[in-house]
């Protein structure tokens, strides 16, 4: 029988660090990461065998569950015609349709294969559309592994960020500000030093990569007015909200219209797609009809266009969103419910079918917060209940998923579990 540890071995010979990205090596929580066989609706197995349910939802697509009937039905049909054309498509029309329905802040949108390359293409459009070099981005907020976002802050807001990967310029770095989250006096401050030379400030409205923390209304509402006032744009990352906290996005539940949007993960359904979208007077500044250059050979790739259109479809229904939510809540008030039997300190929170949770007594506000964590216990956590069949994000740093496949048994059996778990330290 094949063996995750084996599999390790071989894939660490020929990948760097035996994967293909870096979370996927547990090399926060440590252990041998599972080799996934196969998967369908709430659950994974891996090559020996054993399942879990899955909480991570390959980081968020997953949100009608693996394998679900119309879903495959649409791809398989899809990759019957062809797997890239190199040309247009009509579903490349109806899935940009099916999204601008849904996300009025944006008129045109461009299809792009990945988060990263929304983003990155994103920044170059603010930069295009104002003529300005400088970015702000905050601490935590994690906008794919462009040059220019691979940033830590400087040592004060009159200088730029400092690069945190081997390989970024200095002289990239120079142009990205990076500020604390939630923290209104350095969001003001850095505007008032920088405000006419900045192009756009980028935000993942309820941040998914330091865990899971919202932007606060004030800070949220103070963004958009400091970028109005100084012709900035405001760029909202929902790479990962994005139909995943509500149909219409964090931007719908927050109230806030940002000029550009990043989307990715749910609206491929599990495939390689994302996009970045905005009104047609910046959009119309892309390349072919402006001098904004973007391109890509698999932008808009008919399976994967099959695969994002079908899942939209599917969660525009009725009743999706509240009784995805239910479910989470279920979840979350499980996991807390546990904790404090067992005398742990605990918090969370929770958004549609995006959930996070935190070893400290309230909910953090910024990474630096975050930071201060009880890491050993979440690791205790993790492999307590990775052994006990049930898959969260190997990192303290990573929100979580629910789907509309996992069952109120499968939650009822997570909360047991994390009580076992809680109970045996």
């Amino acid at each position: 029988m094949r063996k995750n540890s084996t599999l390790f071995e071989r894939a660490s010979l020929v990948i760097p660090g035996g994967v293909n990205s870096p979370v996927r090596a547990f090399k926060a929580v440590g252990g041998i990461p599972r080799f996934i066989e196969r998967a369908r609706g709430s659950y994974l197995w891996d090559v020996e065998g054993k399942r879990y349910t899955d909480y991570i939802g390959s980081w968020g697509p997953m949100i009608v569950g693996h394998g679900h009937p119309t879903v495959l039905e649409a791809v398989i049909k899809a990759a019957e015609t062809g797997f890239s054309f190199g040309a247009p498509t009509e579903r490349e029309i109806e899935l940009a349709e099916e999204i601008l329905k849904h996300m009025p802040s944006m008129q045109m949108v461009r299809l792009v294969s990945s988060g990263t390359e929304a983003a990155m293409s994103a920044i170059r459009l603010a930069r295009g559309v104002t003529g300005r070099k400088k970015l702000i981005k905050f601490e935590g907020c994690y906008h794919g592994h462009a040059d220019a976002l691979l940033v830590k802050a400087g040592s004060g807001l009159a200088t730029f960020g400092n690069p945190t990967s081997a390989g970024v310029p200095p002289e990239v770095a120079q142009h990205t500000i990076v500020l604390e989250f939630n923290n209104l006096t350095q969001l003001e401050e850095a505007f008032a030093l920088h405000g006419k030379e900045l192009a756009c400030l980028m935000i993942e409205p309820i941040a998914g990569n330091m865990n899971f923390v919202r932007a606060s209304a004030p800070f949220a509402k103070r963004c958009r007015e400091l970028c109005t006032e100084h012709g900035a744009l405001l760029v909202f990352d929902e790479v990962m909200t994005g139909f995943r906290v509500a149909l219409g996005g964090a931007q719908s539940v927050m109230g806030i219209k940002p000029d550009i949007t990043v989307l990715g993960k749910v609206i491929g359904g599990g495939m390689p797609l994302a996009a970045f979208g905005a009104s047609k007077d910046i959009m119309s500044q892309l390349a072919p009809l402006g001098p904004v250059y973007q391109a890509g050979t698999l932008s808009g790739n008919p399976v994967a266009t099959a695969c994002g259109l079908a899942t939209l479809k599917i969660i525009s229904q009725p009743n999706f969103y509240t009784d995805l939510s239910v479910k989470t809540k279920q979840l979350t008030q499980g996991l807390s419910q546990a904790a404090s039997r067992a005398g742990i300190e605990f918090s969370t929170d929770a958004q549609g079918g995006m959930f996070g949770f935190f070893m400290m007594d309230k909910l953090p506000q910024n990474y630096a917060t975050v930071m201060t964590t009880n890491s050993a216990r979440f690791n205790q956590f993790f492999h307590g209940m990775l052994d006990r069949g049930h898959y969260f994000a190997p990192a303290l740093y990573e929100a979580g998923f629910v789907s509309s496949a996992h069952t109120t048994e499968d939650i009822e059996a997570t909360a047991a579990a994390a009580s076992e778990v809680f109970q045996s330290r």
